[in-house]
């Protein structure tokens, strides 16, 4: 071998061992960045599982507490329709009522509104016609018992209404129809009722 081959070859190997020294340092980088970023990689995976685990307990709960207003909403809603229903079957009871008892507690009725005794009662048609004359009378002796004056009269005209009746006297009316007095009772009365139907 001569001296140019050996230089040459002396040259070689030098840059097959830099080239091998550049290239396992290149791997150590590689593989420690790889580590690195494989560890970045794995935080940011978990932190997003966290996340979403977080984001759906929040939208089960906020679901649960939406659910569980709308059973409460619908609770209340059947409540109050059975609470309307049983002030609408009171209102067909008393429209049901046998005349003898129906004469009995609309004189009542009249007797306990009357302002001056001799107001007109205004009657739906049927009423008028079947019993005005008895409750009338049936209130203007009870007023007459009370030491009241006991002037009521049945009025020629009729209302509009299923059972009851109005006390008119001029241009002032009392409204007594049972429709009405169900609704007042209803303020009144429907926590009661709620309470017996559901308690």
């Amino acid at each position: 071998m001569t001296g140019i081959e050996k230089i040459t070859a002396r040259i070689e190997a030098d840059a097959q061992a830099e080239v091998a020294a550049i290239k396992a340092a290149a791997d150590e980088r590689c593989a420690a960045l790889r580590a690195e970023y494989e560890k970045k990689a794995q935080e940011a995976y978990w932190e997003r599982i966290r996340a979403g685990v977080k984001d759906c307990e929040s939208r089960v709960d906020r679901m649960g507490r939406l659910a569980q207003m709308e059973s409460k909403k619908s609770v209340l809603s059947l409540k109050q329709a059975m609470v309307g229903e049983a002030f609408d079957r009171a209102v067909d009871t008393i429209c049901q009522m046998p005349q003898e008892e129906y004469v009995e507690a609309m004189a009542v009725l009249a007797a306990k509104s009357s302002v001056s005794g001799s107001e007109s009662i205004v009657l739906n048609e049927r009423d008028r016609a079947r019993c005005g004359e008895d409750i009338v009378r049936a209130a203007n002796a009870k007023l007459a018992a009370q030491g009241k004056e006991a002037h009521l009269s049945l009025s020629g005209e009729t209302g509009d209404m299923r059972a009851g009746f109005l006390l008119r006297e001029g241009d002032v009316s009392v409204n007594c129809s049972v429709e009405v007095l169900a609704e007042l009772c209803r303020s009144e009365m429907a926590a009661k009722v709620a309470s017996a139907l559901f308690d």
